[in-house]
Parts: C-alpha cells; structure tokens; sequence
C-alpha cells in the first residue's frame, strides 16, 4: 500500500520490506538527529494492522502468543511472539487494548497469514479478528515527543516512543501537524542503536525467541501453554541457544556497508575462516557511524574481531552467550 506522505518535498520511496513509505526525506542524518531529540514522526503505514475484539479476546489471546495478555490493562502496550510448532518465530505482534478492541501492528504483508492462523484458532471463543491495513496508518512519534494525539485514536506508548492507530483518511492532515517527517532509514537506525530485533531481518527459518533477547519483552515465562512452549521451556531451564544477537561497529573506513546476509569471520582466520555468523541489519548511525546487528554462533568469545565481508567489525554483546 502506497502512502500518500511519498509526494511530500524530498520523498524517496523505501524498497524491499519496506516499500511503500518513505526511505528519507533528503537528509538522513538530519532525521535520525529529529527523532533522537523527540521531534517529528515515522510514516509506518505500510505495517499490517489486525484488531481482534470480543469479551473473550484477552483470554483467548492468552492461549495463543508467548506473552501475558489474559489480564492487560486497558492502554498498556506490550509485545508477543507467535511461535511455529518447534519454537521458531513466526510473527512479531505490537499490540495495546483499548478496553474493547485489541490493536495490533505487524510486519508488511504479514497480516494475511496472520490472520488465518488466529481464524483457525477461534473455535467456540467469542472474539472477530479484522484486517484494518486498508483503513488504519500506523504513526510513530519518537520518545520525547509532545506532538498531539488525536482524539479517539489507540496508541501504544513505549520507552522507544508512541505508535498511533490513525484513520488513513487522516494520515496527510495529521502529517501536516506532527513535525518534520523521518523516513524509515532513520528509524531503522535508531532501532539498531537500541538492539530491537525485527522479524524478517534478525530472524530466519530457524530462529527461537532466546537468541535475540526476546525473552522477557515477548516471552513470557511464567504463563500456560502456547504452541512452541516446549522448546522455550527446555532452552530456558536446560540449555543455550545455538546463536545469539550482537551489535557491531564496523569499520567506517569503508565506503559501503555490508548488507543483511554478509557472512562473518573471525578476524584471526582470514578470509578463508569458517563462517560464524551473519549480518542482520546494517545501517549508518548518526553519532555512532556505521554499526549492524548480527546473528553469531554462541560460543565466539565476546571480545574476538571480527571480519563481515571485507569489513573489520567489533562486537558489543545483546544477548549473553
């Protein structure tokens, strides 16, 4: 879905995941420095939103994601997982009930298949899940913000900043008031600097919740049965995981960054090392230059160099081996 923020001065349109909205407005920088200092806002329309209501929406909820939800208070934003069979990651929910209605922003494209699954899950539970992408902008406000909130609009308030479920039909007006827009690289810098995973970039086919850090925001530990329980319990209370998540400088020598997928290599060995790990998410930082999350094997030493590509790159740990 084509945002409508894409005509405003400076707009160039964001490719892969995120197409749709704006990759910047011209000046990156700049806008990493606006949404760091709480000015401005995120055009993030192009996410999924699912709502789900009903007087049983809470607790059968509950029965289905890794997080506590079954008692959530009304405005309280939280986070859940769902999990495959096996443990392995299948969709990351950002969600906030409002008293009645459950809102919930999801990766682009994803809401589809989201959906069918919470569809074959209803059985005699009194609870509607709807896809509300087509009428409803997701708008992030950075922490610090003191732009005003619409009336009647659900947001998630977090440490990271305000999500508004907006009318997309309100979506320019509301651009016209909130500030200078941020483009989706900004924002994706400053989630890297914060170490928040993201589904389809931190994870793949195989990843479980403990190796990105997800145990905790997401996971809830002391909480029922949810599909994928099993292996969140045996790895919690009886071993590690196989990777975890790390945060890299990397050299800013370098004219290019190192893309998602770049494999990574112990310094000590040379290009013809055993691969250990892989880049995630690279981005350049306003204040910190280029930096990336990346997926490496449990047991590379913390303090070892490493090498993504050509690129020296030193780790700064996420999750604790």
């Amino acid at each position: 879905m084509k945002s409508p923020l894409l005509t405003l001065p400076g707009a160039v349109p964001a490719e892969g995941v995120d197409e749709g909205v704006a990759a910047h407005y011209g000046d990156l920088f700049r806008e990493q420095r606006a949404l760091a200092d709480g000015t401005g806002f995120v055009d993030l329309s192009h996410r999924g939103v699912v709502t789900v209501t009903g007087d049983d929406r809470l607790a059968w909820l509950h029965l289905l994601l890794t997080q506590h939800v079954s008692d959530l208070p009304a405005g309280q934003a939280t986070e859940a997982l769902i999990l495959s069979a096996n443990g392995h990651i299948e969709h990351a929910l950002y969600l906030v009930d409002d008293g009645e209605t459950v809102w919930a922003h999801v990766e682009p494209g994803t809401q589809e298949a989201l959906i069918a699954y919470l569809e074959s899950m209803k059985f005699f539970y009194k609870v509607e899940v709807a896809d509300r992408t087509a009428d409803i902008a997701v708008v992030h406000l950075p922490a610090g913000s003191i732009a005003e909130v619409p009336q009647g609009v659900a947001v998630r308030e977090t440490p990271y900043g305000r999500d508004l479920f907006l009318p997309r039909a309100d979506l320019e007006a509301y651009a016209g008031q909130a500030g200078p827009p941020a483009g989706i690289l900004a924002y994706e810098a400053l989630r890297v600097e914060q170490h928040r995973p993201r589904v389809g970039f931190e994870t793949d086919h195989r990843t479980i919740p403990h190796e990105l850090g997800w145990i905790g925001s997401a996971v809830h530990l002391q909480k029922g049965c949810y599909r994928g329980q099993e292996t969140v319990a045996r790895v919690q209370n009886l071993g590690k995981p196989p990777r975890r998540l790390v945060f890299l400088h990397l050299d800013g020598s370098e004219v290019h960054l190192p893309v998602a997928g770049t494999e990574l290599r112990l310094a000590d060995d040379g290009p013809d090392g055993r691969k250990i790990g892989f880049i995630t998410t690279s981005v350049r930082h306003h204040e910190l230059g280029p930096v990336a999350l990346a997926l490496v094997k449990r047991n590379v030493a913390l303090d070892a160099p490493l090498v993504a590509g050509d690129t020296a790159a030193a780790q700064e740990v996420v999750v604790e081996p």
